[in-house]
C-alpha cells in the first residue's frame, strides 16, 4: 500500500453479499470522492486492496454478518469543473447567495462519469465567486436534490455564507417544503414518518426505510387534494438524507408518481418523479433577515394535475 492510500473499514451488517457488490455500495455511502464501480472495487480486490478480518479476499467471497472489511483506497483521482453556458433560473442573487429553481435532469455537482452539464458547472459560468469550502467539485454547494427533482436550491457565493448555512441546515433551522404527486394517498392523509435511512439489504442501489444502522430520518406531510388515485402532498423536511422523500412516501403506501426506482415502473409518459423544492426559508448569512422563497412546480407537473382533475392545477400558489 502507498503511503498516500486512505484506509476505510466497515462492519458488515449484510449476509450473503458479494464482496464487489457490498464495499462499492459502503463507499459510496462514506462519501468516498470519488466513489468506486464495481469494476474498480474488484481491481482494488485483485491487487490485495480490500481485506476481510484481516486476509484479502475474492471478489465472489460472500460476508457474513460482523465481518471487518479494509479497504485501502487510493487517492482520488482530480476532477475538474469547469464553466459552461447553461440556462439557469435564478430566483435570488447578492454577494452572499444565490437561490436557484432548478430544472429537471440537471445533476447539482460533478462526480466520476458525468464531469460536465451540471449546475456546479452552469454556476462557474455565471460567477466564478463561490465557497470553496466543499472543494474544487462542489463549489458553493450546502445541500442537494435529486437530478430529476426540480426546485428551489441555495448555493453560498463565499466561506462565510456557506458556514452560517451549514449550520441553519445542521439546527434543522432551513425549512424546505416540497410538493408531491403520489399515488394513492399517504397514510392517514397527514403525518410524519419518523424512519432511519440506509442502504436496502437486498438491493444495494437503493435506499430503504427502518433498517439497522440507518441514519435519522423525519418527514412531515400533508395531502392537499386527492383526484383519480392519486394525491397532492406538501411535505416538508426535517432532515435531508439521500432519497428521503420518495423513500418515506413510498414506505407509507404512496410512491411519487414517476419515480423509477420507488415507485410504479410505469412512468406515465413522465421524464421523472413528481417531486419539487417549492419553498425555502432561511435567515440571511449577511443581514440576518428571514428569507422565504417560492417557485411553483414546473409545467409536466402542472399538467399531469390538470390531466387528473386537480383544482389546484390553476391555483399554484395555493399549493405551497
Amino acid at each position: 500500500m502507498a503511503e498516500n492510500n486512505r484506509i476505510i473499514k466497515f462492519i458488515c451488517d449484510v449476509k450473503g453479499e458479494r464482496a464487489d457488490v457490498f464495499v462499492a455500495d459502503e463507499i459510496e455511502d462514506a462519501a468516498a470522492v470519488p466513489a468506486v464501480s464495481r469494476s474498480g472495487v474488484k481491481k482494488l480486490i485483485d491487487e490485495g486492496n480490500v481485506l476481510v478480518n484481516g486476509s484479502p479476499c475474492k471478489a465472489n467471497y460472500r460476508t457474513n454478518i460482523g465481518d471487518v472489511i479494509e479497504v485501502r483506497l487510493p487517492e482520488p483521482e482530480v476532477i475538474e469543473a469547469v464553466p459552461e453556458d447553461i440556462p439557469l433560473d435564478i430566483v435570488y442573487e447578492d454577494r452572499d447567495i444565490i437561490v436557484i429553481n432548478k430544472q429537471r435532469g440537471l445533476v447539482v455537482h460533478p462526480a466520476p462519469g458525468n464531469v460536465s452539464g451540471t449546475l456546479v458547472n452552469a454556476l462557474l459560468f455565471h460567477c466564478r465567486d463561490l465557497s470553496d469550502i466543499n472543494g474544487k467539485i462542489r463549489p458553493g454547494i450546502v445541500h442537494r436534490i435529486d437530478r430529476d427533482t426540480t426546485g428551489l436550491i441555495c448555493v453560498a457565493k463565499n466561506n462565510a455564507a456557506h458556514i452560517s448555512l451549514a449550520a441553519q441546515l445542521e439546527t434543522h433551522s432551513m425549512a424546505r417544503v416540497y410538493l408531491a404527486v403520489t399515488e394513492g394517498t399517504p397514510r392517514g392523509g397527514s403525518g410524519t414518518v419518523n424512519s432511519p435511512i440506509g442502504r436496502h439489504p437486498v438491493d444495494r442501489k437503493k435506499m430503504a426505510a427502518g433498517v439497522k444502522n440507518g441514519k435519522e430520518a423525519v418527514t412531515h406531510y400533508e395531502t392537499i387534494e386527492k383526484k383519480a388515485g392519486f394525491a397532492l402532498v406538501r411535505v416538508k423536511l426535517e432532515t435531508g438524507r439521500t432519497h428521503q422523500i420518495r423513500v418515506h412516501l413510498a414506505s407509507i403506501g404512496a410512491p411519487v408518481v414517476g419515480d423509477p426506482v420507488y415507485g410504479i415502473k410505469n412512468l406515465r409518459g413522465l421524464d421523472g418523479q413528481l417531486l419539487h423544492a417549492g419553498q425555502l426559508t432561511l435567515r440571511h448569512p449577511g443581514t440576518l433577515e428571514e428569507m422565504v422563497f417560492k417557485a411553483p412546480p414546473p409545467s409536466d407537473f402542472i399538467a399531469f394535475l390538470r390531466k387528473n382533475g386537480f383544482e389546484l392545477a390553476d391555483r399554484p400558489e395555493d399549493m405551497i
